[in-house]
């Protein structure tokens, strides 16, 4: 199981939400380089980035940003937030970013879905943000009427390889991952599948690892040491 740590950007600073609330904001770090540096001192060979200004505009205010952690740290790099446009899938490849992942458009946009994996096959991933067993969108904002699990499956049929399935409830929550969401989705999907949201101590990196998950994103638990992320990756391998 490969671990992902994260680096959610606003305004070019490292921070964390507390559910999805952008008024619960914590800054961590204002030079996610440094961090994305840390990252890799530590043994990671991913990261994972989410543009939270792009989600909610659909623009890519932090692309520079994302552009010199990849280029800094040279580990892979995976982006999510507000990627709505083949513009913009084009402009996070072309600068070398290794996986665009898309989320309110997957829901939103069949077609440009099904372009965006057609032009970019592996390059796309689709995240899943699950608030009461249905799918949420534009930046944890709103749910849709989409049963997760149902989306999941839709989402294997048009050729997508990977899903980041988020549990909004648990995200930076700090009181542990949802184990058997993901056990559920693993037993279903023949897809690479990355928990995210409440990864709060190693225990639940044991856990994941036990379902065979493809990844694990760590977020809090890392900015508040309560995960040495280090001791994470041995343990998820």
């Amino acid at each position: 199981m490969i671990i992902f740590p994260a680096i959610d950007l606003i305004e070019g600073k490292a921070v964390r939400l507390f559910k999805g609330d952008y008024r619960q904001m914590t800054v961590y770090n204002p030079d996610p380089v440094a961090v994305a540096l840390d990252f890799k001192t530590q043994g990671a060979t991913a990261i994972h980035l989410v543009d939270l200004e792009g989600a909610k505009s659909g623009l890519t205010p932090n692309l520079d940003t994302i552009i010199a952690i990849k280029q800094a740290s040279g580990l892979f790099c995976e982006v999510g937030g507000g990627i709505r446009s083949m513009e913009v899938i084009r402009r996070y490849i072309e600068a070398g970013i290794d996986r665009v992942i898309l989320g309110t458009a997957a829901v939103s946009d069949e077609a440009f879905l099904r372009e965006a994996v057609a032009l970019y096959g592996e390059k796309i991933a689709v995240g899943v943000d699950i608030k009461n067993g249905c799918v949420a969108i534009k930046g944890w904002t709103e749910t849709s009427s989409l049963e997760a699990l149902a989306f999941c499956q839709k989402m294997q049929a048009i050729g997508v390889k990977t899903l980041i399935c988020t549990d909004i409830s648990k995200d930076g929550a700090m009181k542990g991952t949802n184990v058997a969401l993901y056990e559920a989705l693993g037993s279903k999907l023949q897809l690479h599948i990355t928990a995210s949201g409440g990864i709060s101590d190693i225990s639940d990196i044991e856990r994941l690892r036990k379902l065979k998950l493809y990844g694990a994103i760590i977020g809090k638990a890392y900015y508040t040491g309560a995960i040495d992320l280090k001791e994470a990756i041995e343990v998820a391998k």
